[in-house]
């Protein structure tokens, strides 16, 4: 077998990246993606010595590569690259929204998780979005305005994991994203399509459409210097003041005044509800595949079960024999993932709130059980979920009717020592409510909750809207460990409900079928959820596999499937080209990857003559 460089493609050598890159058939017919596609620009492999980030944009890249360069920790540099995302991509997350945050310690070899996910006011109702009839509203009329904003938690979670892993003083790693907040950044071309394609309330709230539009109503140029005092002014008050400034006084005040004040849709926030927030710090739920330990965050998540479910009930077949992406592949991956989505949309939620049989789900009795429901030859169509252990013993669950859209990004990324960060995070919809305040969207996360609060039998939802809830998330930020518990690969996606089969894709490109950090992201996406539905990505080379996986039974669909993956893989010395063998061999640098159809980046820092850079090079 050859040496893993041999085996896997070419890299490209990159120079220094700097602040320019920013300007730089009949088939079922699906929703639109969470946020809209901007188009495919190839990315090639990035190799570091040291450290690495890998985020959505050039800038907030920088902004995490300095703050490693200043001896920054991974959580440190997270916290500068989601202030720079809140400013040059606003639209996907910030401030206003939420985010689930997973560390890792290199030298204790310990995994911990930060839960920012927003609630419910206390105010809320498990009617919110039902109609004057009771029946649930259309995605796009819950949405809008105050109605859907959650209380923000994203500022909570990093101060909290700040305090635990940072180095670098809290009010300094706001300097990068007030900087470009002042000076101005050029605006993208990714943004400006979204702002194209967004729904005209973002053109009508009377702060959004000035930052963002014309006075004739198109989005501002791309290439414009678009400059946020006011999220500058922001960001100084939280730099001094900590997330308190945020959560209480003028701040607060002005959040919940433009959600109860919304002229259309009035939500019930309250000061009281920033002012009671807390991020929770939470166990990582951890599962096995390939001989690699992958950890994520366990509920209100329902990411990182159902991505270990998927996994579990694939692993009893052979990825590797049957092909990278081929319909036989496809079709195995498929049918485990309407069995585990079956699972997730009738169980999972905020488990303050419901008992959820995340140990039962993850039994491998249960799953040897559910598994045998997959046929090699034949698709299962609408599956059932299962009845795993300890479930249903103090309340009957319903299916509900859930909109699962998804403007969100996110951050992998690892320092000097080995310490790292996978991070999604997020506002909801793309532009979230709608609704800007003081230079930063709010979110839309309520309408992550079920629309309807019982089933059509009457019996409660699981991720029914309750006050102070929060509501079932699908992201999956997720860090792999090798079998000595080191760290072997930081990875996670934006993307609405189909984060989950993001995920599964890079985690078998990666540990099945042998593709680096960036071939794994490249590979075009697919999967299904609980339906008869299979997803081919649009514009791929998986659109020819239709008529085979059409003749196993799966109705398929074409669809832009706009994955962000960012990836960052242990980079190891070939030691005998034994699989097992390989992961144990000593750690030589990184190697990361970003999704080529969103504008992110990948890089790491090096010191030479006292300049730091970013340094990426062939091996």
């Amino acid at each position: 077998m050859l040496p893993p460089d041999r085996r896997r493609r070419a890299v490209v050598v990159a120079a220094f990246l700097t602040c320019a890159v920013a300007n730089s058939t009949a088939s079922a017919q699906l929703a639109p993606a969470p946020e809209r596609p901007s188009g495919w620009t190839p990315k090639s492999l990035v190799i570091a010595p040291r450290d690495m980030v890998a985020a959505a944009h050039p800038l907030a890249v920088e902004a995490g590569i300095m703050t490693l360069a200043r001896g920054g920790s991974a959580i440190d540099a997270a916290i500068a690259t989601q202030m720079v995302l809140n400013l040059v991509e606003p639209q996907s997350s910030g401030i206003g929204g939420g985010a689930f945050v997973v560390t890792f310690d290199a030298r204790a070899r310990d995994v911990a998780t930060y839960d920012g996910r927003e609630t419910a006011p206390a105010g809320a109702t498990p009617d919110l979005f039902l109609d004057a009839t009771g029946k649930p509203l259309s995605f796009v009329h819950a949405q809008i305005g105050g109605r859907a904003v959650g209380t923000p938690g994203v500022l909570r979670a990093l101060e909290l994991a700040h305090r635990e892993r940072g180095r670098l003083p809290w009010a300094a790693l706001f300097e990068p994203a007030i900087r470009l907040a002042e000076e101005g950044f050029a605006l993208s071309p990714r943004l400006h399509v979204a702002l194209a394609a967004a729904n005209p309330a973002l053109r009508g709230d009377p702060s959004a459409g000035a930052h963002f539009y014309q006075a004739d109503g198109n989005p501002k140029p791309v290439g414009t210097l678009l400059r946020n005092p006011e999220l500058a002014a922001t960001l100084r008050a939280v730099a001094a003041g900590g997330a308190d400034a945020f959560h209480h006084g003028p701040i607060a005040q002005d959040i919940v005044a433009a959600v109860r004040g919304d002229p259309a849709h009035p939500g019930t926030l309250a000061e009281s509800d920033l002012a009671s927030y807390r991020a929770v710090k939470r166990a990582p739920l951890c599962g096995r595949y390939r001989g690699r330990t992958i950890c994520g965050v366990g509920m209100p998540s329902s990411g990182t079960a159902t991505l270990l479910m998927t996994l579990a009930l694939v692993e009893a077949f052979d990825l590797r024999a049957t092909g990278v992406a081929s319909a036989d592949s496809i079709h195995l991956i498929a049918e485990a993932q309407r069995l585990a989505y079956a699972d997730r949309n009738r169980y999972m939620a905020d488990d303050a709130f419901v008992p959820v049989p995340v140990a039962g789900m993850l039994d491998p009795a249960y799953l040897a059980e559910r598994r045998q429901a997959i046929d090699a030859t034949r698709s299962m169509g609408v599956p059932s979920p299962g009845t795993p252990p300890g479930c249903c013993r103090r309340i009957a669950l319903a299916d509900g009717v859930h909109a699962d859209a998804g403007g969100t990004s996110h951050i992998a990324i690892v320092d000097g020592e080995g310490n790292a960060v996978s991070m999604t995070t997020t506002i909801e919809s793309a532009f979230g409510s709608h609704r800007m305040v003081r230079g930063f969207l709010l979110n839309n996360q309520l309408t992550d909750f079920s629309f309807a609060p019982t089933g059509v039998d009457g019996a409660p939802v699981a991720n029914r809207v309750e006050p102070g809830k929060r509501p079932r998330s699908s992201m999956t930020p997720v860090v792999v460990l090798d079998p000595l518990g080191n760290l072997d690969a930081v990875v996670g996606s934006p993307g609405g409900a189909a984060i989950i089969q993001y995920v599964t894709k890079w985690v078998i490109g990666r540990y099945d079928w042998d593709l680096d950090a960036q071939a794994a992201i490249d590979l075009g996406n697919f999967g299904a959820q609980a339906s008869a539905t299979t997803e081919l990505e649009r514009g791929t080379a998986l659109v020819s596999l239709e008529p085979a996986l059409a003749a196993r039974g799966h109705r398929v669909a074409l669809a832009d499937l706009n994955s962000g993956l960012h990836a960052i893989v242990a980079r190891r010395a070939w030691v005998s080209g034994v699989v097992w063998l390989d992961a144990l061999a000593p750690r030589t640098g990184w190697e990361g990857g970003a999704d080529p159809r969103r504008e992110g980046a990948a890089g790491g820092t090096f010191a030479r003559h006292g300049t730091s850079g970013y340094w990426s090079a062939s091996p």
